[in-house]
């Protein structure tokens, strides 16, 4: 994200402005009170509403149905009030608001903004057209810039971030690895072929906007599709094929006939993404305020000297090595003394300083120990998958076998019991697994919120047309 302002001719300020706005890239500073201009009062009037108008909004509202246009060249305003032009009025509010932001010396204007690195080399060309010139800033000391999560059209997990909230600038974009540790999580408590192909094809059918109902979730599909391949490869671990159907040999573990193991597998599958959260979370703690920081928080260094002296002591008593069991003892000392001091440093000192410092390293080590067991809901909740997947199945061979009303019963009770379960558990599966993600894992990602980057972007009365005449449906 670049720091950046944009310099014109007071003429041309607002040609400039429509070329800003078309290109969506640009979140310009505002000035916080706004005199209604001559477009909102008449925007005001149409809507029916007294009052003054707030800071003209970053996004793309809908204005009664409409959404706001610009017009290229200034409009005449008592023209759209008679016709009821509510979306070119809102635009040219908009508009307003923005001019009001400009600095004027003479006869240039300027205004500053944010801008991602990537667009300020084409933006720079579309405004030198216009007579404007973008010019790079350097940002200002103590400034943190808005954060613009990546994404592409094709697929995206940045839904998954942004749910939980923005995360600071500085910080990783963890997007991406969060989206699979999603999938892979529900997998585990959803395994089964049969069940995660249906899953993959209800994915298919909502990138292609099928049924239409469902049109404004195609977003969502990669999580859909991901969940879909996780249960599958699960599911094909467990020997699962619309329960225990006998049509796949067990690759791996029977949930039903080996629970222990399953469990002791979450546990230490949890364990291991814990371990990668603390060290994304030092990383992030690094970034945010230096060595220091990194070392000393909870989230950070110390956190994970602390968890992996815990993990090796663990395995060092499980495994009757002591050498292992005294080094991990050690390093989570060690870890924890690093905590201690991080947290004394954050208080007032004195004797209040120790009390809060004790309270609050009794919840680090409760947090450490409680967040990593939380983990066994994903063998619990694959238990209770292949239980109700397997009570379906008893109940098919049950009826099968009892004549053509035997077989017609088998057939509802499979297609009954398949389509409760499979409902039931996805939205389980898919709310433990979203739970696990922010409470065990962005919570010690992320320690402080960030700003969203929030481009001003307004479409033009031109395109808004000119689609129109492609698609034959009706602006806004």
């Amino acid at each position: 994200m670049r720091r950046v302002a944009v310099v014109v001719p007071h003429a041309a300020l607002r040609d400039t402005l429509v070329r800003i706005a078309e290109a969506g890239c640009v979140e310009l500073d505002q000035v916080q009170e706004v005199a209604p201009g001559p477009a909102a009062r008449r925007l005001q009037r149409l809507e029916g509403r007294p009052g003054s108008v707030p800071p003209a909004t970053t996004g793309v509202p809908s204005v009664a149905g409409q959404a706001p246009l610009l017009a290229t060249s200034p409009p005449d305003l008592d023209v759209l009030e008679r016709q009821g032009s509510l979306g070119l009025l809102a635009g040219e509010a908009q508009l307003e608001a923005r001019t009001q932001g400009a600095v004027l010396r003479g006869e240039v204007a300027a205004l500053a903004g944010w801008c991602p690195a990537a667009e300020v080399s084409r933006l720079a060309r579309r405004l030198a057209s216009a007579g404007g010139a973008l010019v790079p800033l350097r940002t200002p000391p103590g400034t943190d810039p808005p954060t613009l999560l990546r994404s592409t059209k094709a697929a995206s997990f940045t839904p998954l971030v942004a749910t939980y909230g923005t995360p600071p600038y500085a910080d990783i974009d963890p997007s991406w690895a969060a989206g699979i540790t999603y999938v892979v999580m529900f997998g585990i408590m959803f395994g089964d072929v049969g069940h995660g192909a249906l899953l993959v094809l209800g994915a298919l059918a909502m990138r292609l906007g099928r049924p239409r109902s469902l049109a404004r979730f195609s977003r969502l599909w990669p999580f859909l599709a991901g969940a879909g391949l996780a249960a599958m490869f699960a599911g094909a671990a467990y020997g699962e094929f619309f329960g225990p159907t006998g049509v796949l040999p067990v690759l791996w573990l029977n949930p039903l006939q080996q629970p222990a193991r399953l469990l002791a597998a979450s546990v230490v599958f949890g364990a291991g993404l814990l371990a990668v959260a603390h060290a994304a979370g030092a990383v992030n703690r690094w970034r945010e305020g230096g060595p220091g920081r990194a070392l000393y928080a909870a989230s950070g260094c110390a956190g994970l000297f602390f968890f992996l002296g815990l993990g090796l002591t663990a395995a060092g008593l499980g495994l009757r090595h002591q050498g292992t069991a005294v080094l991990g003892a050690a390093l989570a000392l060690a870890g924890l003394a690093l905590v201690a001091v991080g947290l004394y440093r954050a208080t007032a000192g004195g004797f209040a300083g120790l009390a809060e410092t004790g309270v609050r390293m009794f919840d680090v080590v409760v947090r450490t120990g409680t967040n990593t067991v939380s983990f066994a809901r994903l063998a619990a909740f694959g238990l209770t998958h292949a239980a109700l997947a397997d009570l379906v199945w008893r109940g098919t061979t049950g009826l099968a076998g009892r004549g053509a009303a035997g077989a017609a019963g088998a057939v509802v009770v499979f297609v009954v019991g398949t389509t409760a379960s499979l409902a039931l558990e996805a939205l389980v599966a898919g709310v433990q697994a979203l739970r696990l993600e922010f409470y065990e894992i962005f919570s010690r990602l992320f320690e402080t919120e960030g700003r969203p980057f929030r481009p001003w972007h307004v479409r033009s009365a031109a395109v808004a047309e000119a689609e129109t005449e492609v698609t034959g449906c009706s602006p806004g």
